[in-house]
């Protein structure tokens, strides 16, 4: 049997903006959680955009309510913040770990936010937030819900960069939170970045298949990408993270659709053609003795198919012809983890250890060739060799392994 080490082995619909649609991202919800009644309930980062250096004191006393009759003024003992005429708020109330003035400034945020007072609400909600940071406390919900009501301020505003930039805050506090992502999803849009919008409401459905806000967004989104990208309009999104099984709400288990398993299919089409094309001119460098470029089309190769034993042995091959015998040893050793009686893997690392002055192991690689196949020519030449080199490496290294070449 001939065994030449030199050939290759196989060489979404809506028509509504989030400005006109004025949701907030609040997903059509009672969000899950702290009763604090503001435009947020869970949370994320920090921006100190909008503080003043008001200080975080609560004037009144603990348990005291504030009658709401439109006095805008926010100033005084139980004062009220601005709102309807017969409401009775208690802005005292505990909020999570919050010190009792922070409570007092957060609640002071939701009550004008929830009146539309939000530049008010976002003073208040920036004071707590410096506050927060002033106190040295270690609650990251608090935090991420302080951002993430920011976030709701910036966003009625149409301050979208800001409003971004406080939901990712939020979500690096405590990641996939809902709130942040759709609020964060709804500023990309309204900037324009069809893309990062898309990738962070397709996260949010993930996390809660019933928004409905998300599902026409991305309808919405999904035909202007198409009017910009054209059909491969996919292949140029960001990845989209995958959310665990403990983040997600409400799943249900629905099978793909026949527009997503084609999509899917074509996609793997055109991924198995470009592979297929890269190492064919692998194969044809290696042909013309151009190991260098043969060895950059398979490293393309295996990073579209990091797990295709064929091109490890083909490029452990272009390794050994430019003489990198240490890279050569290490795709073998990967292509036999991969098929552990691969016979090129076997005989190229045997060549490979040759290179490095291994013998011995270069010795047991050939045998296990000769073992698989004892027609392997080159196997029991190489082997011929390699074993009067052990021996006269052995020879030489002390009188005590002598012995052993008797």
């Amino acid at each position: 049997m001939h065994f030449c080490i030199c050939e290759p082995v196989g060489g979404e619909e809506s028509s509504a903006t989030p400005a006109e649609r004025g949701d907030m991202g609040n997903a059509q919800k009672k969000p899950h959680g702290r009763g604090d009644g503001g435009p947020h309930s869970e949370s994320n980062n920090s921006h100190h955009g909008h503080w003043r250096g008001k200080g975080a004191n609560g004037s009144s006393k603990r348990g005291s309510t504030a009658s709401v009759q439109g006095d805008q003024s926010g100033s005084g003992k139980g004062t009220p913040v601005g709102g309807n005429a017969a409401e009775t708020v208690n802005l005292d109330a505990p909020c999570g770990a919050l010190p009792p003035p922070l409570s007092r400034l957060k609640n002071e945020g939701n009550l004008l936010f929830k009146n539309g007072q939000f530049a008010d609400a976002l003073e208040k909600y920036s004071q707590a937030i410096q506050g927060y940071t002033d106190t040295g406390l270690d609650s990251p919900e608090d935090l991420c819900i302080l951002y993430s009501n920011r976030a709701a301020c910036y966003l009625k505003d149409g301050n979208s960069q800001d409003c971004i930039q406080d939901c990712t805050r939020a979500l690096e506090l405590q990641p996939f939170s809902l709130k942040p992502l759709l609020r964060r999803a709804m500023a990309y849009e309204s900037l324009e970045r069809y893309r990062k919008a898309y990738v962070d409401y397709k996260t949010v459905l993930q996390i809660d298949i019933s928004v409905q806000a998300a599902h026409d967004s991305v309808n919405r989104i999904t035909r202007l990408l198409i009017e910009q990208d054209g059909t491969e309009w996919r292949e140029k999104l960001p990845d989209i993270p995958l959310v665990p099984l403990s983040a997600q709400q409400h799943r249900r288990e629905e099978p793909p659709s026949a527009e997503v398993l084609q999509a899917r299919a074509e996609k793997a089409r055109k991924a198995q053609f470009h592979f297929s094309a890269l190492k064919q001119d692998g194969n044809d460098f290696v042909k013309k003795g151009l190991y260098q470029d043969a060895l950059g089309k398979y490293t393309e190769c295996l990073k579209l198919k990091p797990e295709e034993c064929a091109i490890y042995t083909n490029r452990a091959l272009c390794y050994l012809k430019l003489e990198r015998f240490t890279e050569a040893k290490q795709d073998c050793d990967a292509a036999l983890k991969l098929e552990p009686t691969n016979k090129k893997a076997f005989y190229r690392r045997a060549l490979a250890n040759k290179g490095l002055k291994d013998y011995l192991a270069c010795s047991s690689d050939l045998q296990e060739v000769l073992q698989q196949d004892p027609n392997v020519q080159e196997a029991e030449k190489e082997l011929e060799e390699v074993t009067v080199l052990l021996r006269q490496s052995l020879a030489n290294a002390s009188p005590g392994l002598r012995i052993l070449c008797d």
